[in-house]
């Protein structure tokens, strides 16, 4: 009968099962704007060069309207805390990134069906993407880490009801002592 891992080894390997999708999902999202954005100086930037005022609003709106690039570095920093072992803050970071990346998801699948007006075409769309590839392999590392919280914490549960056996509080022993003596 094979040796069962003990719960250690089983928090490293989730450990990192989580970290290395997490990574690969913030890659793919971040990936996945990369084509779009060849020609945005030049169409947006280029002609205001010389109005300064007028320069930064239209990068300020660039950054609006490229918010998946958010969402990707905070994936990545979601991983990189989960790495340091700040599971709850890592959770936190990589739900945000993935909620972010989902806002230029719809951004995008909202272009797909105004031009080609097929609700087949987003679901085509969305399992192609690279930013819809990234937002599944998201979910699963969330849920990976979700795993790994649930199994500190009945670990740590385990732990704190067999430090509360092995100690118990004075008064008690008193009692069993006054107990046997007064027999």
């Amino acid at each position: 009968m094979p040796r069962v891992k003990s719960w250690w080894r089983l928090k490293k390997t989730r450990h990192r099962d989580a970290v290395v999708l997490s990574v690969i999902s913030s890659a793919l999202l971040l990936a996945g704007q990369l084509p779009l954005q060849q020609d945005l100086y030049q169409e947006y930037l280029l002609p205001v060069v010389h109005e300064p005022l007028v320069f930064v609003f239209d990068v300020v709106l660039l950054i609006l309207a490229y918010t998946s690039y958010f969402g990707g570095i905070l994936v990545l920093l979601g991983g990189v805390n989960f790495l340091w072992g700040q599971a709850s803050r890592g959770r936190f970071l990589l739900s945000l990134g993935l909620g972010i990346g989902s806002i230029g998801l719809l951004k995008e699948l909202a272009l797909a069906v105004l031009s080609s007006s097929s609700p087949v075409s987003v679901i085509v769309y969305f399992a192609t993407s690279l930013t819809g590839l990234g937002l599944i392999v998201g979910c699963a590392s969330y849920v990976l880490m979700h795993e790994y919280a649930l199994m500190l914490k009945k670990h740590a549960k385990s732990m704190w009801r067999q430090w509360r056996r092995v100690r118990r509080p004075r008064s008690v022993r008193r009692r069993f002592r006054g107990s046997a003596n007064a027999r």
